[in-house]
C-alpha cells in the first residue's frame, strides 16, 4: 500500500463541492506529503489546507495563467517533485483548465494519479431520479442565446440523460432556450447548492421551471440534468425536418399547422420546427 507519495508525479485532487465533511482521509495526506499544490484560488485554497492543518505551500494555476505556469510545474515534475492539482471545487480537470496541465504530463511522460472525491456532475446524477445508465455532461453551455439555441439544436435528438452547469444570471434565459429548442414538455431536474445548507433539487417539465424562476430570484450553483429523448421517438436532422415540414405544407396547410403536427410526431418543439418551416421557400401560394 502506498504511504508516501512518489517523486516526480501530478495528483489530481478532488475537494469538497461544499461539505467539508466530504474530504477524503487519502485528500488529506497527499495534500499534506506533496511538495507542492497547483490551486485554482489560493485564498479559497488556502481555507481548505487550514481547516485540515495543511502547511504545503501553494502555486496558483488558472486559465489566466496556464500558459506560463505549465512549464514551470513540469519543470519541478522533472525535477523529481511531487504535486497536487487542485480546483475550488470538486474534480480538478472537469470544467477548468487542468486539462492542459494533465494532457501536458501525460506527453512529458510524468506520471498521472488521480485521487477520486466530489464531482457535482456524479452527484446530481446519483439523486436526480433520471436515467443514469447514460448520459452526456456538457459543461457550461455558450453564454449568448444565439450561439447556446445552435448548440442545443444538436442535442435534440440525444437519447441520453444530459448535464449542464450554470450561473444563477443565465439560468433563466438557459430555461427558456432549453424549452424552445428541446420543448417545455421534457422533464429536468434543477440541483442547486449541492452538499451545502440550502441544497436543492427541483423536479419538474422545463415548461413549468421556467414558470417557476419567473416567479423568484436564481441563487446559487445550478446543475441541469434533461432528460433524453425517447429512441422510440422520430429523430431526423435539421435538413430533414425542412424536407417533412415543406411536403405539409405543399399539401396545403399553413407553416403554423404543419410545425404543430410535425411536433406531435416527432416531440420536438413546435417553436423550434415552426423557425424552420419561416426559411422554406414554396413554390405556391400557402
Amino acid at each position: 500500500m502506498q504511504t508516501e507519495p512518489k517523486p516526480g508525479t501530478l495528483y489530481i485532487v478532488a475537494t469538497p463541492i461544499g461539505n467539508l465533511e466530504d474530504m477524503t482521509f487519502r485528500a488529506v495526506r497527499i495534500l499534506q506529503a506533496v511538495d507542492m499544490i497547483a490551486a485554482e484560488d489560493t485564498r479559497h485554497t488556502g481555507r481548505l489546507l487550514q481547516h485540515f492543518q495543511v502547511k504545503t505551500p501553494q502555486v496558483s494555476y488558472h486559465e489566466h495563467n496556464s500558459n506560463s505556469r505549465i512549464p514551470e510545474l513540469l519543470e519541478h515534475l522533472q525535477y523529481g517533485k511531487a504535486i497536487a492539482l487542485v480546483s475550488d471545487a470538486g474534480m480538478p480537470g472537469i470544467s477548468d483548465p487542468g486539462y492542459e496541465l494533465i494532457k501536458a504530463c501525460i506527453d512529458n511522460g510524468i506520471t498521472v494519479v488521480p485521487i477520486p472525491g466530489a464531482s457535482a456532475v456524479i452527484t446530481a446524477l446519483s439523486a436526480a431520479g433520471l436515467p443514469t445508465d447514460r448520459f452526456i455532461f456538457d459543461g457550461f453551455l455558450p453564454a449568448k442565446s444565439q450561439q447556446r439555441q445552435k448548440y442545443l439544436e444538436s442535442l435534440q435528438g440525444e437519447s441520453r440523460t444530459l448535464v449542464f452547469y450554470e450561473s444563477p444570471h443565465r439560468l433563466r434565459d438557459t430555461l427558456a432556450d432549453l424549452g424552445t429548442i428541446l420543448g417545455s414538455d421534457r422533464s429536468i431536474v434543477i440541483a442547486r447548492e449541492l452538499t451545502k445548507l440550502y441544497e436543492e433539487f427541483w423536479r419538474g417539465s422545463i415548461g413549468d421551471a421556467i414558470a417557476d424562476y419567473t416567479q423568484r430570484e436564481p441563487q446559487g450553483e445550478y446543475t441541469l440534468l434533461v432528460a433524453g429523448n425517447p429512441p422510440s421517438q422520430i429523430q431526423l436532422t435539421e435538413t430533414e425536418l425542412k424536407a417533412e415540414l415543406s411536403q405539409l405544407m405543399h399539401q396545403g396547410i399553413s407553416r403554423s399547422q404543419a410545425s404543430r403536427q410535425l411536433a406531435k410526431d416527432t416531440s420536438l418543439s413546435r417553436r423550434y420546427l415552426y423557425q424552420l418551416a419561416l426559411a422554406i421557400e414554396l413554390t405556391q401560394p400557402e
